[in-house]
């Protein structure tokens, strides 16, 4: 007896389909009980929101710096960078010298951009102080009618 084509994928597969029919139950299962047990009532206060036990006060929207971001971003950048550093170093062994020269100009590139970032001023907080230049003008005080 042979059995057809898609009866020997789902009998080989049985695991992984059981496994998402119980996913799927399981969400259903939650999605249904929360619904039917969960409360009804409506307030003026349970609709407001609520954070660490706080009324909020003022608007919710706050125009941020872009510095903010920026500094986010760099941080992401930099972040994953010392991942690589890290598979590298775990690798050290494999790598030989070819990976040391490698990962030694892969930091000087980081080193570049952070210098640059640096003397760009992306990664000041504060805002730029403004420089105030004064000029001095003698005035003099001559009379200009003669009699």
């Amino acid at each position: 007896m042979s059995m057809s084509t898609t009866t020997e994928i789902i009998a080989q597969h049985w695991a992984f389909i059981v496994f998402i029919v119980i996913a799927f139950g399981l969400c259903a299962f939650m999605l249904t009980g929360g619904w039917l047990l969960g409360g009804r009532a409506r307030a003026r206060y349970k609709e407001t929101p609520f954070e660490s036990g706080i009324e909020s006060v003022g608007d919710t929207h706050i125009r941020l710096s872009a510095k903010f971001y920026l500094v986010a971003m760099f941080f992401v950048i930099f972040d994953v960078e010392a991942l690589f550093l890290y598979a590298w170093a775990t690798s050290i062994r494999e790598s030989g010298w070819v990976g040391f020269v490698e990962a030694a100009i892969f930091i000087l590139v980081l080193l570049a951009g952070l210098v640059y970032l640096v003397r760009i001023g992306a990664l000041d907080w504060a805002p730029a102080r403004r420089r105030v230049v004064v000029k001095t003008t003698t005035v003099s005080h001559t009379n200009s009618h003669k009699q």
